[in-house]
Formats: C-alpha cells, structure tokens, sequence
C-alpha cells in the first residue's frame, strides 16, 4: 500500500512530543520577527474572537527562518489539526483530493515549497481556497463527468523560498503574506539559550554569543552548530564548553568568524581568481564549483550579499573589495567589461 503524501499531526496526541523539540509551541515564544508576531496576532486573535477558521496565509524567506514552525504554532493556537506536505509531492489531482477530503472544520494544511506545484494541481486548488469547493473529472472521453465535492472550511499555509515562482492567481488568494528576514545576532543568541536549557547543554553567554555571530542569521543554523559544539565538547574537551572549545568546534567545520562557510568561500575565491573578480554568471560558478544553481542562489547567495561579500550586475556576479580583505586576497584593477557572452541568470 503506497504511503499517503502528507504527515498529520495533532497537537492533543502528540503535545508532549513536540514539547521536547526546539520548536517553539506558542506565537508568545516565538523569538524575532517582531512584526511577523504582531500581525500574527491579530490575524489569529481575530479568526478565534469570530470563532471562524483562519483565512489563508503565506510564508516567503530563506530556509530556516522559521516558516514551518509558525505552521504548528498557528495549529496550536487555533487547537486544530495540521496536515503537512510539499509541492514536490502532489504528484496529481488525486493526491490533493485525497488531502483535502480527510481534512476536518478549521484543519491546516501546511504546503511547504508551495511554489514547486504542479500547474495541473493548483488548477483544482483555487476552487478549494475560495469556495471549499473541489470539482473533480472522472472518467475520460465520451463518458466524462464532472462532480463538485463540498469541502469543510479549512486553512491552506503555504511556504515558499522563492516568492517570484509563484503564479499570480495562487499568490492573490492568499489574504495574509509575510516575509521573514535574517535574525540579529541578539535574537540568535536568545533562540540559542533556550535551545541550550532544551537540550541541557552547559554554555556560557560568551560561547552562545560565539554560535550566534557564525549562523547566517539562521535558527536552524545556530541549532545545528549548537548540537555540534556540544558533541565536540563531549569528545574533545572532556564537557568543557568555553568559548574558545566553541571557536574550535566552529573553526573545525570551516566556518568562520563572520559565518562564511567552506562553499561560500570557495565560490568567492572562484570569483577571484579565475574571473578577476567578475562579473561571471551564477551557471558559470555552479558548474565549476560541483553544485546546482539555485542551491548557491538560495542558500549562499543571499547571505553574500547580504554581508556585502557579492554583488549582483546585470553581466553577473562580482566580489566587492570586502571579499578581498576577508579573504587576504590581493585587490584587483576593476575588471572591464570585454563584450563576451555571460551565461547570467
């Protein structure tokens, strides 16, 4: 029997479960994003005083910002179930009418990489999220027929690291979008010390504050890199976790003091060195380093630019003079433009 394409969680079974995880189980522990929280708020302050399921909603940003996590925490806050699955694995209609006919009055159902939807699928989607309708064919040729399913009124969150990549028509239907952005390191640090108390790891503020200034304005980063130091701690240096068994365990991974790891530098020092410094085209840099375009336009870009390291042209990439400097690089002449094709993106 083949698995159904979704994970139901329901937060009177499984509360003492997901307690033990780091997400945070209420909007009031939600660290950072102060204005995501406070329109979260009132969003969910007013579907709850109506006593109405909550209107749909949309997430957008880099990995690891949380986006998921607010889904559970609107499941939680509404006390309904949450349906969880993923654009990619909607194959077909089927799939999202067999979704969307289990789900019950006020139920969630999370869509992460929402803009990876089929074409085909998102069709019947739009139907669903205005009228509760689902209008499926059955049968083909001479003996087609169409038959209107009538949907209990559910919510559809929808998250998405590429806005741009959604159709127009499913973007519209969202009557609530936020954005999340990059965390402070301040804000990391306060998500790192509850992590920490979590997990029982014994760290100080400096150690915590250490973390926070090398995970990219990420929770899932700094969450990930605490798990590390502590493991190395453990092996290393006999449980003793000071900052500079941190700066260590940090300095192991090849990551660096301003967050910049292995492929971030190598992307740069691509750039300089065999392209003087750009500009060069993103298809270009993926090919030569081994990896898939939209993971360096995803994952590491972003974060480049954001810290100044890269700038975007219209003929392509280009490090900036703080590259050089961090890197211990040389500064080139500017690099003039000789007329040759570039494979931008």
């Amino acid at each position: 029997m083949m698995k159904p394409p979704f994970v139901k969680s329901s937060w009177e079974k499984k509360d003492s479960k997901l307690e033990l995880t780091l997400r945070p189980p209420t909007l009031s522990d939600f660290i950072g994003q102060p204005m995501v929280r406070e329109k979260l708020d009132v969003f969910v302050g007013a579907a709850k005083n109506r006593k109405e399921p909550l209107g749909h909603a949309l997430f957008c940003g880099p990995p690891g910002l949380g986006k998921t996590t607010l889904a559970y925490i609107l499941s939680r806050e509404m006390g309904t179930d949450l349906v969880i699955t993923s654009g990619p694995t909607i194959e077909k209609p089927a799939d999202l009418a067999g979704i969307l006919t289990n789900l019950k009055e006020g139920d969630i159902l999370f869509i992460d990489e929402i803009h990876r939807l089929n074409r085909t699928v998102e069709e019947y989607l739009y139907p669903a999220m205005e009228d509760f309708k689902l209008d499926l064919l059955l049968d083909s040729g001479p003996q087609a027929r169409s038959v209107q399913v009538t949907l209990n009124r559910f919510t559809l969150v929808g998250a998405t690291t590429r806005m741009g990549l959604l159709s127009a028509p499913l973007r519209s239907r969202f009557g609530f979008t936020c954005r999340l952005d990059y965390y402070p390191a301040e804000f990391v640090a306060e998500i790192l010390a509850r992590s920490s108390s979590i997990l029982s790891v014994d760290i100080n503020d400096e150690s915590i504050l250490e973390i926070a200034k090398r995970s990219r304005g990420t929770p899932r980063i700094a969450n990930n890199l605490l798990k590390w130091v502590r493991d190395y701690a453990q092996m290393r240096a006999d449980n003793k976790l000071d900052k500079i068994t941190t700066r260590t365990a940090l300095e192991m991974l090849d990551i660096d003091f301003r967050g910049l790891d292995e492929m971030d530098k190598r992307m740069l020092k691509h750039i300089i060195d065999h392209h003087e410094g750009g500009p060069v085209g993103i298809g270009t840099i993926a090919a030569a380093l081994g990896e898939e375009p939209t993971t360096l336009e995803e994952v590491h870009e972003p974060f480049l630019i954001m810290q100044g390291f890269i700038k975007r042209t219209q003929r392509g990439r280009e490090v900036t003079k703080l590259a050089y400097q961090h890197l211990g690089c040389p500064l080139m002449a500017p690099n003039q433009f000789s007329g040759e094709t570039l494979d931008e993106s």
